[in-house]
């Protein structure tokens, strides 16, 4: 049993983000055509807010120079990755450049794109921002969906990616 007493205040960043690491999530990327081409980042802070409006949310670095380039897309797709999709990640999270090179992806008509083998996919709409914090909290209308629940996804915990285990 924890007592309250052996808390610690949130005074180091580093805690904090020690912290927030223990809580599990899925990775999606979140992908659009922009006016230099395709570009995309991943987000681990994906979450459902709304079935009516259908809303989601995601949480976005303020300094960050993929989401200036992202927010005035009309769509913005989003892709949950799937357990073995590691190396979309990594390619991802490189050098914009490279970001796309080998990837099969899709484009919607209003610009979304689509990431193949992912789990599921989002069509959306940017629906409001908010600031909150070092991050901007960015609410999306989801416009179009499609689902496979029975691929595994892949999933972050301790800044580390990982599969699910069945119980």
């Amino acid at each position: 049993m924890i007592r309250a007493s052996t808390l610690e205040p949130v005074v180091d960043p580093a805690a904090l983000r020690r912290t927030f690491a223990c809580f599990p999530s899925g990775v999606a990327a979140v992908c659009a055509i922009a006016p230099q081409g395709p570009v995309g980042l991943l987000v681990s802070s994906f979450t459902s807010v709304s079935l009516e409006p259908p809303l989601a949310s995601i949480c976005i670095m303020n300094d960050s120079s993929r989401w200036s380039q992202l927010r005035s897309a009309a769509r913005l797709g989003l892709s949950f990755l799937a357990d073995g999709q590691q190396r979309v990640c990594e390619q991802l999270s490189a050098s914009p450049e490279h970001g796309f090179a080998g990837l099969e992806i899709s484009t919607t008509s209003e610009g979304a794109v689509l990431l193949r083998d992912a789990t599921a996919w989002l069509d959306c709409s940017l629906h409001q921002e908010v600031d909150a914090g070092d991050h901007t909290l960015v609410l999306l209308r989801i416009e179009a969906l499609r689902a496979r629940p029975a691929l595994a996804p892949l999933v972050f915990h301790n800044s580390q990616f990982h599969r699910l285990a069945s119980l």
